[in-house]
């Protein structure tokens, strides 16, 4: 099933195997702090990103009161504190965010961010998203899917956890809703993930078998899965970006620093400029070069006029001439029509 031609988000429009829309993913790496999360914009902005994603949310909407922490979480945060009460710290208020997107505007990045629950979903349609982000876990969530689907913008759905008959469940369940905006993202959900498992030809198989525009989502250490995914056609990497890795927090420590962000960014669109085109042809400096590596056909000894060419008084060298070496076999057998030196190039001239 061929995938969605096109997608615009904001200005950029996505298609697969064309230029990638890279999102910093600001997640909630600015601890609850304002001016951190604009200086994540600033970094996100510098490093070449697209775009900066944020997760909005409301604690208590979010997570129960005994909710326990991610293993990930108990390792880089306080492990006696309750999910809870750690999402609690996190949080940005509706004000804070409208401020946010306000300055991503200013920085000419786009602002994105996750919606937990359909509170979130209302507020984020009052701020103009140009897209949805639905985080993994609410991939199987097909009321909060319906809902983001009626809103009639892009939806990117990460699909950790999932497999690919809820995938596919998914995206039935937004499509049923109106909406065929879908951009499903291969994602592991894991802080940080194995490169092992990043199992990227899932991407590939979302897409053939659903038709959907396809992109990774990238927990990773290393920029070596996000660049594979480029070259597999996608047209969405997602990569945690933090200010300084040694914060204190639940996903600063598996996060890109700047520089390492800036450095991603070069690789994928390196990447992106290396495919090139499904059209095998010489590029512009290949014809430059053309005559000088490619060979003509010279004497190889003296032909005398009248005298057969044969492919003992023959050969090719460099460079080209009038009669290039893939013409050799068509002069064969015929004569000479004048006197001709040994590594002088033949030309139409010198043939009855």
């Amino acid at each position: 099933m061929p995938p969605t031609p096109s997608i615009k988000i904001g200005p950029i429009e996505l298609t697969q195997g064309g230029p990638t829309l890279v999102i910093a993913e600001a997640g909630v790496n600015h601890n609850g702090d304002p001016a951190l999360a604009k200086q994540l914009v600033t970094a996100a902005k510098n490093a070449g990103a697209d775009a900066v994603k944020f997760q909005a949310f409301n604690a208590q909407r979010l997570a129960a009161h005994n909710a326990p922490k991610a293993q990930y979480q108990k390792q880089t945060t306080d492990p006696c504190q309750s999910q809870l009460d750690m999402l609690r710290r996190l949080e940005l208020s509706h004000d804070q965010f409208r401020q946010i997107a306000q300055y991503c505007q200013e920085q000419q990045i786009l602002f994105l961010a996750t919606p937990y629950n359909h509170e979130d979903i209302d507020f984020l349609d009052s701020l103009n998203v140009p897209a949805y982000k639905v985080a993994s876990g609410q991939a199987v969530e097909p009321l909060f899917l319906k809902d983001i689907a009626q809103r009639s913008k892009p939806v990117i759905l990460s699909t950790g956890m999932c497999t690919q008959e809820e995938v596919a469940h998914a995206v039935h369940t937004l499509r049923t809703a109106g909406n065929e905006q879908l951009i499903a993202l291969q994602c592991t959900t894991d802080y940080p993930a194995a490169v092992a498992d990043a199992n990227l030809l899932a991407m590939v198989t979302m897409r053939d078998e659903l038709g959907v525009l396809t992109g990774y989502s990238d927990h990773t250490t290393t920029h070596t899965a996000a660049v594979a995914a480029v070259a597999l056609g996608a047209c969405v990497i997602e990569k945690h970006l933090t200010t300084d890795k040694a914060l204190p927090g639940p996903d600063h420590a598996c996060s890109c620093d700047p520089d390492q962000f800036a450095h991603m960014v070069r690789m994928i669109r390196e990447t992106t400029q290396a495919l090139g085109s499904p059209v095998k042809a010489p590029t512009p400096a290949e014809l430059r070069n053309l005559p000088q590596v490619r060979r003509g056909v010279v004497a190889k000894a003296r032909i005398t006029a009248g005298s057969p060419l044969t492919p003992n008084n023959l050969t090719v060298k460099r460079p080209t001439t009038t009669i290039n070496a893939d013409r050799l076999p068509d002069i064969i057998g015929r004569l000479a029509a004048v006197d001709i030196e040994p590594d002088t190039p033949i030309t139409p001239e010198m043939i009855k």
